[in-house]
Order: C-alpha cells, then sequence, then structure tokens
C-alpha cells in the first residue's frame, strides 16, 4: 500500500510549513499558482483541465494519501482541453464552482477518493497547529468581550447552512461584519471604516468553522497578518474554535499579539 502524501500547495505559508515537516512528500502546483521550489523538494505541476494526468504522476510517485494547503483559487477552465478523466467530473465540478467552497471542495475531495487517494488534514500532519479550548495568547480577554466572542459565534452557526464565511466581527453585542467570498483581510477593512457613531466597543473577530465543514480541506486559519489587520481595524482581539482554527507563524503572531496589545482566546 502506498504511503508517500502529496502536498497540493495552495497559497501562503503552510504548504511549506507542510513540506518541512514531510520531506518526502510531493509537492504539488497548480497552473497559476506556481512558486519556487527548492530543487531538493520532489514536485509535480498540475493542471485543472487535465487532472487525469495528475493521478496517474501521483501514483507513479508512490502516492497514497494527500493533503490540500493554502488558498487555492477557483479556476478558469478550457473544456477543449479536457482530459477523459475531467469529462467525466466536469458535468460535477462546473456546477460546484458556482456555489459556496463547501460545495466546491466537496466534490474535490469525492474525485480524489474515488481515485483512490486519502485525504488527510493538515493538522493530522502538525497537531500543534492548534489551539486547545482555554488557551490564551497575549493579554487576558474581558468579561464582554467574552459576551462578544458568544454573540459571534452564534452568528457563525445560524449563517452556516448558507455555506457564507468563517468569521464575523461583533463589538458590544452588534455584528459589524461578516467574512464572505472575499475573506477575512476584506472584511476588517470594512469593518475599520464603520463611522464611530456606529461602534460602541472596539469589538472582537471570531473565526469558527462553519458545521458540517470537512475539516480536511477547509479548516480556517489565522497568522501574525491577521493580528495586524484586526489591529487597523481597531479590534481589541480575535478568539477562535478551540481545535477547529489553524494558528500558522505561532512566534510572529505572539510578537504581532505583544507589540499590538491584542487577544488571542480558544473556546
Amino acid at each position: 500500500m502506498s504511503t508517500r502524501i502529496a502536498i497540493i500547495a495552495g497559497g501562503g505559508i503552510l504548504p511549506w510549513l507542510l513540506a518541512d515537516a514531510l520531506p518526502d512528500a510531493v509537492f504539488v502546483t497548480i497552473a497559476g499558482q506556481e512558486a519556487d521550489i527548492p530543487d531538493e523538494i520532489t514536485s509535480l505541476r498540475a493542471e485543472i483541465e487535465r487532472i487525469g494526468t495528475l493521478f496517474a504522476d501521483l501514483r507513479a510517485a508512490g502516492v497514497g494519501a494527500v493533503v490540500f494547503a493554502g488558498a487555492l483559487i477557483r479556476p478558469a477552465l478550457d473544456p477543449a482541453r479536457f482530459d477523459d478523466v475531467m469529462k467525466g467530473f466536469a458535468p460535477r465540478l462546473i456546477p460546484a464552482l458556482q456555489s459556496g467552497d463547501d460545495a466546491l471542495l466537496r466534490e474535490v475531495v469525492d474525485l480524489f477518493e474515488a481515485q483512490g487517494f486519502a485525504v488527510r488534514a493538515p493538522v493530522d500532519v502538525l497537531p500543534e497547529l492548534c489551539l486547545s479550548e482555554g488557551e490564551m495568547l497575549g493579554r487576558d480577554m474581558r468579561e464582554d468581550e467574552a459576551m462578544d466572542a458568544i454573540r459571534g459565534h452564534e452568528i457563525l452557526a445560524t449563517l452556516a447552512p448558507l455555506d457564507l464565511g468563517q468569521g464575523c466581527v461583533v463589538a458590544a453585542g452588534l455584528c459589524l461584519g461578516i467574512e464572505t467570498l472575499q475573506g477575512t483581510d476584506a472584511m476588517l477593512r470594512f469593518v475599520g471604516q464603520t463611522p464611530p457613531a456606529l461602534r460602541r466597543a472596539p469589538g472582537v473577530l471570531v473565526k469558527a468553522p462553519k458545521r458540517g465543514q470537512d475539516m480536511r480541506v477547509d479548516m480556517p486559519a489565522i497568522g501574525p497578518d491577521t493580528i495586524t489587520a484586526a489591529h487597523e481595524a481597531g479590534l481589541a482581539g480575535i478568539v477562535i474554535h478551540a481545535q477547529g482554527v489553524m494558528v500558522l507563524e505561532r512566534d510572529a503572531l505572539e510578537e504581532a499579539l505583544l507589540a499590538t496589545g491584542l487577544f488571542l482566546a480558544a473556546l
């Protein structure tokens, strides 16, 4: 049985963290989202239209499992270039591309599993990426901020069936922003533009996975840039779902918390 792992690499630092932890892994970049890869790393370049070639290359490399890491762009597809595997998959993929991330990723996972590849989560490789319940970095969270965090979790739980985003901002019980397809940074920029008359408190960013979300391929993540963006938006801190949000670049993140005076709590 093949035990080698392939890293399906998107943007950001997560694919590289996994590559450091898995020196024997095959590093797969997607056409249109290439990266400079050191010579010592075994790598493949994949074209979505010719996904059957990727599967053949993975089998030839002895790969039996894949881990998706980093932000993947939604591709612009050229049906004229589809190979036989993609032709069979396209009737499911193309409608999913018009849906939310959950629907799209479910189809992608099903395809890889149907081809005989196990799909593993990044935290299976690096469990230290998650915080445990009650763990806190930076300053202590105040009671009013904890109440905003609870409100934020309620909002995200209510929105989960709509397959929107994985974050929101709550200040003094009022929702200042909801994450959508544009992502967390765009939401925080919007929140930062809130008129003072509408903002009774600095506010808290709440990040959590959507209910029923496949945590193997779409676990939310934060890093030091998230701390900086939250600070620029005037927030007091960030609350994440324990064991449900990856914390990247822990040392740099803690430095950012110290520099900004924000907190990070796992509930």
